[in-house]
């Protein structure tokens, strides 16, 4: 009798599931402790637990406290070179932010499955990703107008341009800011949910392959398994590229509304 096919579900992995209170109900809205927000609360602790670790001050720094001081280093650097001096009162915002979206991308990543606990990207999620964007859209928006006013505005017309062009650009400037947390929230949805569907359909081929025999094993199931470490390897610097990208997008969005022209 042939061996039964395995039957993976690619978008399995992103279904929301309630651990505590499925039926707890709030103004209509289900508020649920679910396995999203049971790997929000763990990759808040593992950050703080970072943290803590690495801010020992001691005279000769330790591995822990130097790769806390490096990661704050390197944000620093960032900021300064994005926004200058004013930046850096950014820090441990833009800090939080890339550190938080690193370890829940590389938490997500964690072969888990094989000891009964199944991990969690919770920014392969629109709605996380999105909250994530709105936050950083709205510091650029209070800060711009507590320190300029309506003079803000003034970034949606670009130095230099003719008066007859006005009507025309401005819109088209407030819509591209508009659009803006939309854009940065969608790239790191779209780029961690990419990947782990990717990663579900290779694994479904080796499945496949060896329930299929030996040798179809071998030729189909040996190449996928090979190319799913390299997918691995590319998901892990993908997890933090995606981190990067978005805290220094972040950072320059901060720097129109602290050096408004």
């Amino acid at each position: 009798m042939a061996a039964e096919t395995a039957k993976v579900d690619p978008m399995h992995q992103f279904t929301i599931e309630p651990l505590l209170g499925a039926n707890m109900d709030v103004a209509g809205f289900n508020i649920a402790f679910t396995n999203s927000a049971l790997w929000m609360l763990i990759t808040a602790i593992v950050l703080w637990v970072f943290m803590l670790g690495g801010m020992k001050r001691e005279l000769v720094p330790g591995r822990w406290q130097m790769t806390v001081e490096t990661f704050t280093g390197f944000i620093d650097d960032m900021l300064e070179a994005n926004v200058g001096k004013e930046g850096r009162k950014y820090v441990p915002y833009i800090f939080s932010l890339f550190m938080f979206i690193l370890f829940a991308n590389l938490l997500g990543l964690l072969p888990l499955g094989i000891v009964g606990l199944h991990p969690f990207t919770f920014t392969s999620h629109f709605t996380v990703t999105g909250v994530l964007a709105i936050i950083s859209f709205s510091i650029v928006l209070i800060v711009g107008f507590w320190k300029h006013g309506f003079h803000f505005f003034s970034l949606f017309v670009p130095h230099g341009t003719p008066l007859p062009m006005i009507p025309v650009i401005f819109p088209i400037e407030l819509i591209s800011f508009l659009v803006r947390p939309f854009s940065l929230g969608l790239r790191l949805f779209v780029a961690m949910m990419a990947g782990h569907v990717l990663l579900e359909v290779l694994s479904s081929f080796v499945i496949d392959g060896w329930n299929a025999g030996a040798g179809f094993g071998l030729l189909v199931g040996v190449p996928s398994f090979l190319l799913m470490i390299g997918i691995c390897a590319l998901e892990i610097l993908v997890a933090a590229i995606q981190a990067y990208v978005f805290a220094l997008l972040s950072s320059l969005y901060i720097n129109d509304a602290e050096n408004l022209h």
